[in-house]
């Protein structure tokens, strides 16, 4: 009740609030970098990655760590969503290779876990788009590249804003037309690549008067570059927003995604080095329905104070079907029955609710112009798990099962939060930013975990877990001259316990009445800027404790407890430049040529706190300690030619740091790899575009993961040498 008068309260007080600060606020007497949600950052600059600016619509991003990619600029394969060329700018990003799709993207930094970028506050145009950011936080749904206008990774003390994720902010920004004048515009791009890959990408939009719209339809398929990898994907997503007046505007949007993909599991050490396309599995398959709508109000009180409520949904669904036994059990035809043994079915629907509002205003102190921002979120997540079902035992994606599900849980999850940050400009050049979050979550689990040896159900712990604290943050910035800059902060983080920690089976299973979820906490200062247009770096180091990390541990009686067992450490550096030398050496304005680095250094380990004596000390798992991507970029009139190389250090698939690999390909050392990839692209005239590209130009054959269950078992190789070629059309 109190956090509904709240709500009440927040939405009716910015209008006090702006009277007020219409009678208060002084003239603006100092600069103030301050941008509208609706700018396209970057559109007339031909470079791929920027720094946020301190104020973009109702957001804070002055103090921290930030990185803008400007997807429309990026000399890569964005056809099929390749996150290593995407993100090559932004250092210290771990990319997960092992879906051809592109959909479901899995990415971390700082010796997180990559497990579809999970670590993250994933959302698209502001609001969220995972399973469940709470308690099932794993992004299935990633908007198609081609589609999105700018992707915006934020770190470190971003997450007091967001959400209080170790990994801070992914937020995938997508085109919504605000840069089309006419009545009705189009764009179109074909594209075709290796192993049967077609894509077609086709949008409309266009203004007139008061209304403004965008409309994308995205069709993706193809046969994969490992056997039994064979994939669609179809999106879309419309948006309408209607300004009543230069103050006030509404936006209602919508997304649907569909993907269906053969997942060609995974394969032991000797199977991968003999032949790294086989595939031993031929019926898994995983098939993602993602609907997100969304209902958007900005009202602008006056030119100091801003209001901006989101209103959004996920209704979506998550189905898998497949034989997942270990590799040394064959998928193959029973001699007995003439048919293949049954599979395994999965089946999750996902129901979330959300709304997050959000107020911002300048005021003056003396001189100095301050920025307050403060918001508010409700959240209400329920999924319903259906999972080890009896499949069939035929071949295509069929999930229908033989019996009940043995296992038939319903998860809910509420989130309350309330948040508040400031910019105090002490003087021109120095600024301190402190937030706090309050955070309320309420998490329960219900239903059958199995069935007991005489048929009854087998009913998870009652488990109801109600929980609220408070965050804390800061953050400084200086301002060396007019385009550098000193940045830095501390911020608390924390991850919910998980869906997953909520259930147990009674025979085997134990939760620990006293688990807690991780908390932790991050620091970090850097250094960065330009110089005119010829050099932009960024060099930072961080520091990231992240305790009451869960897991399992053995208990006598063949039991197991599901507990806090320790804590990790991550430290390192980041670091990013690119020099444009021939602006420095020439004036010549048909040659351009740009060199680009961007490395980081990650020791992540457990520490010493460890329950597992085993363990401590060990790395941190799927954490590669070096992560270096470097590039060129020459240009000659409409000719543009890129090459880029990614390199990533070795890492472990577990806790225990297992070197050799197991018989069934699960544990062992990830090996380092090295990928050449090269783009070349043509603007012929300014509404048409060529695009080529080679990926992994030298064939090399690696994998970034080993996984234990789906999609695997097993190491799961990533793609070797593939080309894709594209044109667009713009009219």
């Amino acid at each position: 009740m109190k956090f509904r008068l709240l709500i009440l309260l927040f939405f009716f007080s910015p209008y006090l609030f702006a009277q007020e600060s219409i009678k208060k606020l002084s003239a603006d007497t100092n600069h103030i970098t301050n941008l509208p949600d609706v700018t396209i950052i970057g559109k007339n600059s031909s470079s791929d990655f920027q720094f946020i600016p301190e104020i973009v619509g109702t957001n804070i991003y002055a103090g921290r760590k930030n990185s803008l990619v400007i997807v429309g600029n990026v000399q890569g394969n964005v056809v099929n969503n390749t996150m290593r060329q995407i993100m090559a700018k932004v250092p210290g990003v771990h990319v997960w290779e092992s879906d051809p799709s592109g959909i479901q993207v899995g990415i971390s930094t700082r010796g997180l876990s990559p497990n579809r970028s999970w670590e993250f506050n994933v959302r698209q145009n502001g609001y969220d788009i995972a399973a469940d950011p709470f308690g099932y936080p794993e992004a299935y749904y990633t908007p198609p590249m081609q589609a999105v206008q700018r992707i915006e990774v934020v770190r470190g003390q971003g997450a007091l804003q967001y959400g209080p994720q170790f990994g801070g902010l992914i937020n995938y920004i997508t085109k919504n037309g605000t840069d089309f004048t006419k009545p009705l515009e189009a764009e179109y791009a074909q594209s075709f690549g290796s192993n049967g890959l077609i894509g077609a990408f086709s949008a409309i939009g266009g203004k007139k008067g008061k209304f403004s719209y965008y409309g994308f339809y995205d069709h993706r398929s193809g046969d994969g570059w490992r056997s039994n990898s064979r994939y669609y994907t179809n999106a879309a997503h419309a948006t309408v927003t209607y300004s009543c007046n230069n103050k006030l505007s509404f936006t209602a949007e919508f997304s649907r995604s569909h993907m269906r993909s053969q997942q060609p599991g995974g394969l032991t050490d000797f199977q991968f080095s003999n032949d790294a396309r086989q595939s031993v599995r031929s019926r898994n398959w995983m098939d993602v329905t993602w609907n997100v709508p969304a209902i958007i109000a900005n009202v602008e009180f006056n030119k100091n104070t801003r209001w901006n409520t989101k209103l959004f949904a996920v209704l979506a669904q998550r189905n898998s079907v497949g034989f997942l036994k270990s590799l040394n059990i064959n998928d193959s035809i029973n001699p007995s029955t003439l048919q293949y043994n049954e599979r395994n079915v999965t089946i999750d629907r996902y129901n979330n609710y959300g709304m997050e509002s959000r107020l911002i205003s300048d005021y003056s102190i003396g001189k100095m112009k301050n920025t307050f921002s403060a918001g508010i979120r409700w959240f209400n997540g329920f999924t319903d798990r259906q999972a080890d079902g009896r499949g069939t035992t035929g071949t295509d994606y069929i999930i229908d099962v033989l019996s009940a599900f043995p296992r038939d849980v319903d998860f809910t999850s509420q989130n309350g939060a309330a948040f508040t940050e400031s910019i105090f400009r002490i003087n021109d050049k120095f600024l301190v930013i402190p937030g706090i979050r309050y955070e309320w979550i309420r998490g329960t689990a219900s239903g059958r975990n199995g069935f007991k040896q005489n048929g009854e159900d087998s009913l998870i712990q009652n488990i109801s877990r109600y929980r609220s604290f408070l965050l804390g943050g800061i953050g400084i910035e200086f301002h060396v001259s007019k385009q550098t800059e000193i940045y830095g902060g501390f911020s608390q983080s924390y991850r919910p316990i998980q869906f997953a920690n909520l259930q147990a089976a009674p025979t085997t299973d134990q939760i620990d009445d006293n688990l807690k979820d991780s908390k932790g906490y991050t620091i970090e200062l850097g250094y960065r800027g330009k110089i005119d247009n010829i050099l932009r770096f960024d060099v930072s180091l961080y520091h990231l404790q992240y305790n009451n990390r869960i897991g399992v541990l053995n208990l006598p009686g063949s039991k197991r407890l599901v507990t806090n067992v320790g804590s990790s450490i991550s430290r390192g550096i980041e670091s990013f430049a690119e020099f444009n030398f021939l602006k420095a050496l020439t004036k010549r304005k048909n040659l351009d040529a740009s060199l680009f680095v961007s490395y980081s250094y990650n020791d992540a380990r457990y520490s010493g706190d460890f329950k597992d004596a085993s363990v401590k000390g060990k790395k941190v798992e799927n954490a590669p300690a070096h992560i270096f991507r470097g590039g060129a970029t020459i240009s000659y009139k409409k000719v543009s030619l890129t090459s880029q190389l990614s390199y990533v250090g070795e890492s472990f698939s577990d806790a225990n740091n297992t070197l050799l690999p197991s018989v069934n390909g699960q544990n062992g050392l990830i090996p380092a790899y090295k990928v050449l990839d090269m783009t070349i692209q043509l603007k012929l005239k300014n509404n048409f575009e060529l695009k080529s590209g080679i990926n992994n130009l030298l064939d090399s054959k690696y994998f970034t993961r080993r996984s234990s269950g789906y999609p695997g078992p097993g190491l799961l190789p990533a793609d070797g040498r593939t080309f894709f070629i594209s044109a667009e059309i713009k009219f």
